[in-house]
């Protein structure tokens, strides 16, 4: 009876959790961290597998006696998919016929940081990443010590094969990834019931971000409207007295689709410690508690940008700069006297790594079947806008004083994204001796709301399916085999997120699908086998 009563109320308490209110919570956290992980929906804190529990619980190491190794490789392939479209009654500043509309983008492949040698110009069909474990346990002795090597983090996308791909004006190459090649750990087993545990992953961030540029945005479709009345087809030769508004000739009309320019950020931080610290409760055979805190690190990376400016906006202020009257409302407007083709340097990123808490619950209703559910917070909140600083006044960023934007030596990027709780679901049926078939579940929302996603970041809510098998062998090497599917889909009418598509004279940065409704899909599909034996 007593049995059946503690049953009652592990169950009721594995309810409770898991009807909480669904929120917004997701992005890139447990995506291919562990076979074993994904293929039980990352609800492994109360059950964490292997030398997995450096990342998912340290405490859960004190399950692995003697010397253990841990080799993992992994594979995933990203593909995404916007569709353009323009909405009736679209005018931007009295341009009516937006070149993007009916467009596609559909032919992305995946790209990734190389620690030393930055983004190779490779396109991917998919990525492959490699990962290792070490443990060590003297027989009788209650502290293991171990290390790993995995990728807590990791998107990569090219966009660059289509040279016309619209989705290049938000990322023709998008890589965050962050390597932890080295993860000193210990737990300490207090009883057969209770152990903790405490790790230090150090991480090699890295940051990429290639993007081609333009504004459609009303002040500079009117002001386009402006120059072709007054300057006509072949120019006005009253304009040398007044402002030189046609000086720049027709590569210095401004026509909200011309490509504007393109810019280039590539950053790192080739050490950044963070601590996992977590605890594991398993009273009985068929229950048991996991938790774990990692601690997250406010990332500053280094590294180097450049601006390519293209002849529309250096020919019109070359052609005010050339007339009258032009230089008193150039300067007025806070306009550069010059802009250069290129201007590069070197430049500094805050790139928070954000906090991450995970809760779970481990139950074996009867002997062969095993139910986790994980519930987990992660604070994408401190993701609200992304600061780019650079080591000089960027002379094309002082075109976007009259929006607001005062400081050209840096670069603020809205983002807006929110913190909260998504859960995990993961199944462990065991088959025959030593075989054991696996099934996870992740409705994944996204930390994303509607009116902030963007193509730089196409992840909408996502829901994760996965499947894997256990084979453990009479030596006790385990061999994990796992794969998982991902997908979601978003719809953004015009003015739907001010990161993408909004119509306000004070969004140009950066709106470049401004009043277009866009759709889109992203899927993910990855694979993972992991190999663990003594050794």
């Amino acid at each position: 009876m007593g049995m059946v009563r503690a049953w009652r109320r592990a169950a009721w308490g594995l309810l409770t959790l898991s009807l909480l209110p669904g929120a917004r919570a997701a992005l890139t956290e447990n995506l291919a961290v562990s076979p074993a992980a994904m293929s039980m929906g990352n609800a492994v804190t109360a059950d964490p597998q292997g030398l997995d529990a450096v990342h998912f619980n340290p405490a859960g190491l004190t399950r692995l006696e003697g010397r253990v190794r841990e080799d993992t490789i992994f594979g995933a392939s990203l593909r995404m998919r916007s569709e353009f479209h323009q909405p009736q009654g679209y005018d931007i500043g009295g341009f009516t016929q937006d070149p993007l509309d009916g467009t596609v983008s559909d032919h992305n492949r995946q790209t990734l940081f190389l620690p030393l040698a930055g983004v190779p110009n490779w396109r991917l069909p998919f990525v492959a990443a490699a990962g290792l474990g070490i443990s060590l346990n003297q027989p009788g002795s209650p502290w293991t010590f171990a290390t790993a090597v995995y990728v807590p983090q990791a998107v990569g996308f090219d966009r660059s094969k289509n040279p016309d791909d619209p989705g290049r004006f938000q990322g023709k190459r998008v890589v965050i990834q962050r390597l932890v090649y080295a993860s000193p750990s210990v737990a300490y087993k207090f009883s057969d019931e209770l152990s903790v545990g405490l790790s230090i992953p150090i991480a090699h961030q890295g940051f990429a971000l290639d993007t081609d540029m333009r504004f459609p945005n009303k002040l500079i479709g009117i002001f386009g409207k402006l120059q072709d009345a007054w300057c006509g087809d072949n120019g006005n030769p009253l304009d040398v007295f007044g402002f030189g508004i046609c000086g720049g000739g027709k590569e210095g009309r401004l026509n909200p689709y011309t490509t504007a320019g393109a810019m280039r950020f590539e950053a790192t931080s080739p050490a950044d410690p963070t601590f996992n610290l977590g605890v594991l409760w398993e009273p009985t055979d068929w229950f048991g508690l996991g938790a774990v805190y990692q601690s997250g690190s406010r990332t500053v990376l280094t590294g180097r940008y450049n601006f390519h400016a293209e002849p529309m906006f250096r020919k019109l202020v070359q052609g005010m700069y050339s007339s009258l009257q032009g230089p008193i409302v150039a300067a007025t407007l806070g306009f550069p006297t010059s802009i250069p083709e290129e201007q590069s340097g070197n430049m500094t990123l805050v790139l928070p790594y954000p906090p991450h808490v995970q809760v779970g619950v481990k139950l074996k209703p009867v002997e062969r079947l095993q139910l986790n559910v994980d519930a987990n917070w992660t604070d994408w909140g401190q993701w609200n806008q992304l600061t780019f600083q650079f080591d000089q006044q960027v002379r094309f960023l002082q075109m976007a004083r009259l929006f607001g934007q005062a400081d050209a030596s840096k670069l603020v990027i809205p983002r807006g994204y929110r913190s909260n709780v998504h859960f995990g679901y993961g199944a462990e049926i065991e088959v025959m001796h030593g075989l054991k078939l696996r099934l996870g579940y992740e409705p994944r929302k996204s930390s994303i709301p509607q009116d902030k996603i963007d193509l730089i970041a196409p992840l909408p809510d996502m829901k994760v399916r996965s499947l894997g098998l256990n084979w453990t062998t009479e030596d006790g090497t385990q061999l994990i085999v796992a794969a998982s599917l991902a997908k979601g889909s978003y719809k953004v009418p015009a003015d739907g997120s001010c990161n993408l598509n909004c119509t306000n004279f004070f969004n140009v940065i950066y709106n470049p699908y401004a009043g277009l409704d866009v759709s889109g899909e992203t899927r993910l599909r990855y694979f993972g086998v992991s190999v663990t034996r003594p050794f």
